[in-house]
């Protein structure tokens, strides 16, 4: 597909790690993009110094479905128009099975499960217009099974499969594609905290992911892909 109709494209989370490479990518691809951040101030210069009609930067908060609503709205306002959502945004607490932590455990739902729900709800009239909407969930191979004790994460991950799965029944009548990308350890500053023993340099890149977001832009409606895997160790699925 022809990226020169600059379609609109909204991604959660850009101000770092896989967010932020895709941001750039696409950037760099032509696209009009909207970045919703916690922090817009802080947005990496190679993002910052995009032209005001390339680039929205707008307050997002994951856990506040008014700041979803708001970016949506001023996205479109701005634009008008909206072609792509790249749910982004998520967040790791490392509590186990046997942990009493609900407190952790519904943080988690809320930004890893409803977040990305409900800004797919809320751009689905948009990418119905479009005719060839797209949404790429960025989810993690701990939504398609369970390796280890993060008992908390994985439950959050297979809910935002549900929901990826659900939105590719529902939109494809409309010309609307769904692909969730699941990643095994990516460099990000959360897999790095979290994952400290785990070699930095044997993971998988940030741009290898952008890299695989820029390529399922280009496919027809007639191409879709409904998962991407990405690992950098050996599984059996």
């Amino acid at each position: 597909m022809e990226n020169s109709v600059k379609r609109v494209i909204m991604i959660s989370g850009a101000n770092r790690g896989i967010g932020r490479a895709i941001a750039e990518k696409l950037l760099g691809d032509g696209y009009l993009l909207s970045l919703g951040v916690r922090n817009p101030g802080q947005l990496p210069q190679t993002l910052a110094s995009a032209t005001e009609s390339q680039l929205l930067c707008h307050s997002y908060d994951a856990r506040d479905r008014e700041s979803a609503r708001s970016w949506v709205d001023a996205t479109a306002e701005k634009f008008g128009r909206i072609d792509v959502l790249v749910n982004n945004a998520g967040i790791l607490h490392t509590n186990g099975f046997e942990d009493d932590a609900e407190d952790l455990l519904d943080d988690m739902w809320e930004v890893n499960a409803k977040a990305p729900l409900r800004l797919t709800r809320l751009v689905f009239p948009y990418l119905r217009i479009s005719g060839s909407g797209r949404v790429i969930d960025i989810i993690s191979m701990s939504g398609k099974r369970v390796k280890g004790d993060w008992v908390g994460y994985s439950m959050s991950k297979y809910a935002a499969m549900a929901a990826s799965q659900t939105a590719r029944l529902k939109g494809w009548d409309d010309g609307i594609r769904v692909t969730n990308i699941c990643t095994g350890f990516v460099q990000s500053d959360m897999t790095v905290e979290n994952a400290p023993s785990f070699p930095q340099e044997n993971m998988s890149r940030p741009e290898d992911v952008a890299q695989t977001v820029s390529t399922l832009l280009l496919l027809s409606n007639a191409s879709a892909v409904p998962e991407v895997t990405m690992n950098c160790l050996f599984e059996t699925l």
